[in-house]
């Protein structure tokens, strides 16, 4: 399993789309200035997502992304899933368990397995409306301050 930049800032840009959810499209130049996302690697990351289905482009003079479906209706591990490609343990799966030749005979397979399931349970019971809410408030502590 490998989680990359590419999970962290994805996750950080729906989020931000999740908190604009209804408001209409949002540039990837405010989502990039806004969380501090490098601009080039935040467009590449919204190819990987559009491909996905998760977000729509919008050009023009007030274009930008949005969320293709409600916020409560994309997991975590959609995004992941979109940006990493299917999550699983990096040499101790059962799809790949000939590749290794000690799967059979190796103590650590099962902790590996076990990990891989707590984790994909845990990004898919975690909506990116949960987050967004999570986030409102805290941008709303921050500008307090």
């Amino acid at each position: 399993m490998r989680l990359t930049a590419k999970s962290e800032y994805g996750l950080i840009a729906t989020i931000d789309l999740a908190c604009n959810f209804g408001l209409g499209p949002v540039s990837a130049r405010e989502i990039s200035e806004r969380r501090e996302i490098p601009a080039r690697f935040l467009e590449q990351l919204f190819v990987s997502l559009r491909r996905a289905g998760l977000v729509t482009a919008q050009r023009g003079a007030r274009g930008g992304f949005k969320l293709s479906r409600d916020p409560e209706q994309i997991t975590v591990l959609d995004v992941v899933e979109a940006l990493e490609g299917p999550l699983e343990t990096s040499v101790c799966d059962h799809e790949r368990a000939s590749g290794c030749g000690r799967s059979a005979s190796c103590a650590a397979s099962s902790v590996w397995s076990k990990a891989t399931r707590a984790l994909r349970d845990v990004f898919a019971e975690t909506t990116l409306a949960e987050l967004a809410g999570t986030q409102e408030a805290m941008d709303d502590r921050t500008s307090v301050v």
